[in-house]
C-alpha cells in the first residue's frame, strides 16, 4: 500500500461541535487495531494509546502532591507511555528509559522528607514499570520494585536537592547496569544534550526537574523535553535492524478533547519539534470542538499562551478518503491537518433511524422530521431512534420522545428524559442553567436583561461574554438573532425551561421578561419593527396570538411581500408545547391547537375584532397557525396541514397584485419543503426554485 507521506505525516486534527462522533471515530480508530482471540481477549495489532484530555485524572492533583511537580501534561505522557507498553501480536513490547528517567526526575522532588514510603514505592514502580520488558520467565515488575528501593533509600532527608540529586543518579546507574536491555542505558547520553548540562546526563536530569519546578514558560520547556523523550523512544523502537520485521506500521496517540487539560502542551510539542526537523514515528490524531480557523487550542497551563492552529491545512471528510494533498509550512502549525466532521445527511438519517427501529412500526415522516430538528447530529440521531424504538407509541411527536425516559444499557429501567441526556452531552455542564435561561435570548442585550432578573447578581454583562466565548470555543457560536446559535441545543435548552417547574412559572417569567424588554419605550415615535418582532414572537411563546395576527393582518397590504413572509417564518418559529391557559399553565394536556385553527375549525367560534376585514383577519390567522405547525421541530408536518397552507398562500396571492408572484412560488415551495422536513425557503420573485436564502 503506497503511502502518502512516508517522511512526515501530519498531526490530523477532527473538528466540530459536541455530538458529531469525534469520539466515536477514535474508538473506531482504537478498535481497528484490535482482534480478539477464540477465548474473546484482545490483543492489540500495534502499540495505541487513547487518552481523554477531559478525564478528571488530568483535572487536578492525585493525591496531596506538590503542584511544583506535576502537571496535566506529566500525568498525561505516563498513561500514554502505559497503554503504549500493553502486550502487540507478534512484536517486542516497547520500553520508555529516557522518559522514564524524565518522569523520576521531575517526581523526585516532592518525595524529598515524605513519610508515606509505600505510596511514594507504588508511584515509582508504576514510572519504571514503562522501562521493564515483560517475560514469561521473570515476574513482572521485579526490576522496577528493586530499583525502586534503590532509589527511595538512596534519597537524602536532609533537603530537596540532594534528594533530588541522590535519586537522579542512582537512577542512572541501574539503566547503565545490567538489568536492562542496551538500549535502556541510553538516556546517559540522551539528557547530555539538554541545554547548559555540559554533557553530563546527571545535570541534564537536574535541569529538567528545576525547569519543571519554576513553572510557567521553563514548565513548558521542560515538558516539551519530556514529549521529545516519548518520541525518542518510539522513533528508536521503529528503526534499527530488524525493526521492520518486528513492528509493524507506526504507534498511534488518540488524543480526545484535545483543547482541554494536558491536549494544547501535548499538541503544541508535537508540532513545534517537527516544524524544527525532529523527525518521529508517531501517527496523532486528535479531537477539538469548533471549526472555525484560527482555531485556538487553549493555553496548555496557567499563563501558558494559546496556540492557534492558523497554517493549518483543512480539509473537508469527504476529500481526505483517498488523499489529503496536505504539505507542510515552516510553522508549526502548517504541520495539522484541520478536518471538520460534518453533519449526517437526510439520507444518511433515514438509514440510521431504520436500522435502529428496523422491527417496530414509525411515522414515515419520522427520519426527516428527526434530521431536520437535529441538523444531523448523530448523537441526537441515534438518541431520537433510541427513543423512538423503546417508546413506539410516542413515536409521531419528537417533543414526546424527547421528554421520554430514555434506556441507555439494555435492561436498565426508565432513565432521564431524552432531552436530557442529549443536554448532558451537547452543553457544557457547568453552565446548563445559565444557558437553560439564556437560551430565548436573542442578542447580547437580551441576554443581559434575562441574566438580571433570572441568574445571580454577579452573573450580569461579563458572565453573558464570557459565556458566549465559551459556547464559541465548543462549538456552538451565536448566530443572528439567537444568543445559542445552534437551533437543535436551543431546542433542547427551552424544552428544559419548559418543563423545569411543574407550572411552568420559569417559562412564563423569561418570556415576559423579554416582551418588557422589546416593548416599544414611550416617546421614542415610530415603532421599530425589529423591537416588535422580537416581542410578537415571546407573546406567542406564552400562547398569545392575538397581536401576532394583528401585526401580519394590518401590514398586509402596505409591506413589502418578502419582508412580510420573513416576519410571518419569523413568528412562526416561536416554541409552541401544547395548549396552555392565559397563566401560561397546561389547559388540554398535550394536545396541539395549531392544526385545528389551521384547518377552520375554530373559525366559528372566534370573532375577529371590530372595524377589520373579518375574511383577512381568519385567512392571516389560519395561515399563521398553519406555518407555526408545520416548522415546528418537535411535531411532524401535518399534509392536511401542509395543504391549507398552500390554499391559504394562493388566496392571498389574488389580493397583493404586486407580490402576487412571490406568494404564489411561495405557496408551492412552502409546502414541499415541509413535507421534505426542510427549512422554509422564501423562493427568487420570478417563481423559480432557487431561493435566495431559508426564511
Amino acid at each position: 500500500m503506497k503511502v502518502e507521506h512516508p517522511d512526515e505525516i501530519p498531526v490530523v486534527v477532527l473538528a466540530g461541535g459536541r455530538g458529531l462522533g469525534k469520539s466515536a471515530v477514535l474508538a473506531e480508530v482504537w478498535e481497528a487495531y484490535t482482534e480478539r482471540n477464540r477465548r474473546g481477549e484482545a490483543r492489540r495489532r500495534t502499540p495505541v494509546a487513547l487518552v481523554d484530555c477531559e478525564d478528571e485524572q488530568f483535572a487536578r492533583l492525585p493525591h496531596a502532591e506538590n503542584p511544583e511537580s506535576w502537571s496535566p501534561v506529566w500525568q498525561a505522557l505516563l498513561v500514554v507511555a502505559e497503554q503504549l507498553t500493553e502486550p502487540v501480536k507478534a512484536a517486542g513490547q516497547l520500553t520508555f528509559p529516557r522518559l522514564t528517567a524524565g518522569l523520576v526526575a521531575v517526581r523526585a522532588s516532592d518525595w524529598s522528607g515524605r513519610t508515606d514510603s509505600e505510596r511514594i514505592q507504588r508511584e515509582l514502580v508504576r514510572i519504571l514499570l514503562l522501562n521493564e520488558r515483560a517475560s514469561r520467565f521473570s515476574m513482572a515488575g521485579r526490576w522496577a520494585a528493586r530499583v525502586a528501593a534503590r532509589v527511595i533509600g538512596a534519597g537524602a532527608a536532609s533537603g530537596q536537592g540532594p534528594y533530588v540529586a541522590a535519586a537522579v543518579e542512582t537512577l542512572l546507574e541501574a539503566l547503565s547496569e545490567g538489568f536492562t536491555h542496551h538500549r535502556e542505558q541510553k538516556p546517559s547520553q540522551w539528557y547530555r544534550t539538554y541545554p547548559n548540562a555540559g554533557g553530563n546526563a546527571r545535570r541534564g536530569l537536574l535541569l529538567l526537574a528545576g525547569n519543571f519546578r519554576a513553572g510557567g514558560t521553563s514548565r513548558e520547556h521542560a515538558e516539551r523535553r519530556l514529549v521529545r523523550a516519548l518520541l525518542a523512544d518510539l522513533t528508536e523502537a521503529y528503526s534499527g535492524l530488524g525493526s521492520h520485521l518486528r513492528r509493524l506500521g507506526r504507534p498511534i496517540v488518540l488524543l480526545d478533547n484535545a483543547r482541554s487539560g494536558p491536549g494544547p502542551g501535548l499538541l503544541d510539542a508535537v508540532l513545534r519539534d517537527r516544524a524544527e526537523g525532529a523527525a518521529d514515528q508517531v501517527v496523532c490524531v486528535a479531537t477539538v470542538r469548533g471549526t472555525d480557523l484560527p482555531l485556538s487550542l487553549g493555553s496548555a497551563r496557567a499563563g501558558g499562551t494559546p496556540m492557534a492552529l492558523e497554517d493549518a491545512v483543512r480539509r473537508e471528510l469527504p476529500e481526505v478518503a483517498r488523499a489529503t494533498e496536505w504539505e507542510p509550512g515552516s510553522s508549526p502549525s502548517s504541520r495539522a491537518l484541520l478536518v471538520p466532521l460534518s453533519p449526517l445527511s437526510p439520507d444518511e438519517t433515514l438509514h440510521m433511524v431504520g436500522a435502529a427501529c428496523d422491527d417496530i412500526e414509525i411515522p414515515p415522516q419520522l427520519p426527516h422530521a428527526t434530521h431536520r430538528l437535529t441538523g444531523g447530529n448523530p448523537l441526537g440521531i441515534v438518541l431520537l431512534a433510541t427513543a423512538a424504538r423503546q417508546h413506539p407509541d410516542q413515536a409521531a411527536s419528537l417533543g414526546r420522545l424527547l421528554t421520554a425516559g430514555i434506556r441507555l444499557e439494555e435492561g436498565q429501567a426508565d432513565g432521564p428524559p431524552a432531552y436530557g441526556e442529549l443536554l448532558r452531552r451537547l452543553v457544557p455542564a457547568d453552565r446548563l442553567d445559565e444557558l437553560t435561561v439564556l437560551a430565548a435570548a436573542h442578542d447580547h442585550d437580551s441576554a443581559v436583561a434575562l441574566a438580571a432578573a433570572h441568574l445571580p447578581d454577579d452573573f450580569g454583562s461579563s458572565g453573558v461574554r464570557s459565556l458566549r466565548v465559551r459556547l464559541a470555543e465548543e462549538g456552538l457560536p451565536a448566530a443572528p438573532g439567537h444568543f445559542v446559535g445552534d437551533p437543535f441545543v436551543r431546542t433542547l435548552l427551552l424544552l428544559r425551561l419548559h418543563h423545569r417547574d411543574a407550572d411552568h412559572s420559569g417559562w412564563r417569567e423569561v418570556h415576559e421578561t423579554l416582551i418588557r424588554h422589546y416593548a416599544q419605550p414611550d416617546g421614542e415615535g415610530a415603532p421599530d419593527p425589529a423591537r416588535a418582532r422580537y416581542r410578537l414572537s415571546h407573546e406567542l411563546a406564552l400562547g398569545n396570538t392575538a397581536n401576532a395576527v394583528a401585526h401580519l393582518r394590518d401590514t398586509f397590504p402596505v409591506l413589502d411581500t418578502r419582508t412580510w413572509l420573513d416576519t410571518l417564518c419569523f413568528l412562526a418559529s416561536a416554541p409552541y408545547f401544547h395548549a396552555h391557559d392565559d397563566e401560561g399553565r397546561d389547559a388540554t394536556g398535550h394536545d396541539d391547537r395549531r392544526a385545528a385553527i389551521a384547518l377552520g375549525r375554530t373559525d366559528a367560534s372566534h370573532r375577529p375584532p371590530e372595524g377589520v376585514d373579518a375574511l383577512l383577519h381568519l385567512r392571516i390567522r389560519r395561515l399563521l397557525h398553519a406555518v407555526w405547525q408545520v416548522t415546528d421541530p418537535l411535531v411532524l408536518p401535518d399534509p392536511r396541514v401542509c395543504g391549507r397552507l398552500e390554499f391559504e398562500l394562493l388566496q392571498l396571492s389574488d389580493l397583493r397584485p404586486a407580490g402576487g408572484a412571490l406568494l404564489f412560488a411561495t405557496s408551492q415551495a412552502w409546502p414541499r419543503d415541509a413535507r421534505a422536513g426542510r427549512p422554509l425557503r422564501t423562493p427568487a420573485d420570478d417563481g423559480s426554485d432557487d431561493g435566495d436564502g431559508e426564511a
